[in-house]
């Protein structure tokens, strides 16, 4: 059975081997040494510091697990081959609704580097599904849970 892959840029992938070094590196050995200190209170059925270590440490390794997946089957986007006004991975856009003066400007990125806090929207998300392949002046209709609105595409500029 094929794995899926994870659409990204180059930089989201940096961004991950760095996160995943930061476990392996850092985080990992620092539980580990929490184990080591809670054991050493003796009694492990009542040890309350070790059990909360042994939780904090199959976190760790199931976010390792998680990156290294990521990674291995990410898939590099080039925002450089498509036009420098059409929506991709790797762009950012500034659209406004149709009928107000309301901006919003969206990073889009592959889904393993979403963070809607900062304006990073999933290249699976609805709104993005809707603007990739659109350019500059498009008028674009999004679909969303509270219903249908439409959008122009202001900009389009590669995220640094």
């Amino acid at each position: 059975m094929a794995e899926k892959t994870y659409v990204m840029t180059l930089a989201e992938k940096e961004q991950l081997e760095a996160e995943l070094e930061e476990y392996k590196l850092v985080r990992r050995p620092e539980v580990v040494e929490r184990i080591k200190v809670a054991r050493s209170y003796g009694d492990l059925s009542e040890n309350s510091e070790y059990e909360a270590a042994k939780d904090e440490q199959a976190f760790v390794e199931g976010q390792i697990q998680i990156l290294e997946t990521k990674i291995r089957y990410a898939e590099i986007v080039d925002s450089d081959a498509v036009a420098n006004d059409e929506v991709a991975i790797g762009k950012t856009v500034v659209v406004q609704e149709v009928g107000t003066s309301d901006k919003d400007t969206y990073h889009i990125v592959g889904a393993a580097g979403a963070d809607i806090f900062s304006g990073k929207i999933s290249n699976e998300s609805p709104i993005a599904q809707a603007l990739i392949g659109k350019k500059v002046g498009d008028k674009v209709a999004i679909e969303s849970p509270a219903g249908s609105y439409s959008v122009e595409i202001l900009s389009v500029e590669k995220t640094a």
